[in-house]
């Protein structure tokens, strides 16, 4: 009930106009990288991943709205950094829960059609959404559970948010986070969360991790987006129970879902990292369309 009634607050709140810069990153490398490991940002949990000579999505969204309509409901106030035929051919996508601003229908349909071996990887329970959709393909796992995937073994792991695309389905279906196992590194795409016990059951299982991606946006009012969104502190202490080598921030500048000014959550994470006493560049804040080796 109080959700409902702090929705029209949000839709009259009068947040600062942010301008991103949105680098456009070197299309030509990334297509021709086979040897390299690098790590794009093209958007908000959306990243490309090049590792072991694969190529790996998450989350891809690259839709103008996060929304089942094409005039309402969350824009974009950066573009993607790359269009669909920018992108290098893709093996693996990652998607961690059915939430419009994560599973984008336009985008995985396009991307299933240019990317004809791309094998998506899913919450438990989205196969079927997939398959409804002529994409099958699809791969879909329980938290804990494991599955090989070219040279690759990807585990879905449990972290705490929910699901649902409309009225009648709210968590009919799974969300996970993902860890990507590759030539001997270890990389965790957390999806969507708020923070739980599950990071520290993560890290027993995986720590250290070389490479986590850590959403740190979207989290205002915190009475209310507590249980399912982190904020940048709780980013910070995922960041600790991984044990991460390096982690990247992500889920914040590309759409307005909450109340904090959509620059506020790099400035609060640089806080947090100084509090803890972690240097910065332990915790890389991309510009949209940036590319940085690991």
């Amino acid at each position: 009930m109080q959700a409902i009634k702090w929705l029209p607050e949000f839709l009259t709140l009068k947040l600062p106009k942010i301008d991103f810069t949105v680098l456009r990153p070197d299309v030509a490398m990334l297509k021709a990288n086979r040897s390299q490991s690098n790590l794009t940002w093209i958007g908000h949990s959306t990243f490309l991943i090049q590792i072991n000579g694969l190529n790996i999505i998450t989350d891809p969204v690259f839709s103008n709205r996060a929304s089942p309509f094409s005039a309402l409901g969350p824009k974009r106030m950066a573009p993607p950094a790359m269009d669909y035929q920018e992108l290098p051919s893709l093996d693996i996508a990652l998607v961690s829960h059915n939430h419009y601003d994560h599973l984008d229908e336009k985008a995985v349909r396009r991307l299933a059609k240019d990317h004809p071996r791309l094998m998506f990887v899913v919450a438990l329970g989205l196969a079927k959404w997939f398959k409804r959709r002529g994409i099958d393909n699809v791969i879909e796992l329980d938290w804990w559970q494991d599955a090989p995937v070219l040279d690759t073994r990807i585990s879905a792991v449990p972290v705490q948010h929910f699901s649902g695309r409309g009225a009648h389905d709210r968590n009919a279906t799974l969300w996970c986070g993902f860890i990507v196992e590759t030539a001997g590194k270890k990389i965790f795409f957390a999806g969507d969360t708020g923070y739980s016990k599950d990071f520290a059951d993560i890290g027993e299982r995986f720590a250290p991790v070389d490479l986590a991606l850590i959403p740190i946006g979207a989290y205002e009012p915190r009475w209310f987006m507590r249980p399912v969104h982190v904020d940048p502190g709780e980013a910070v202490k995922i960041h600790q129970d991984l044990k991460s080598r390096q982690s990247v921030a992500m889920h914040w500048g590309t759409f307005q879902l909450t109340a904090e000014p959509a620059d506020q959550p790099p400035k609060q994470l640089a806080s947090e990292l100084t509090a803890a006493g972690i240097v910065a560049d332990k915790f890389w804040v991309f510009k949209h369309g940036e590319t940085r080796s690991f």
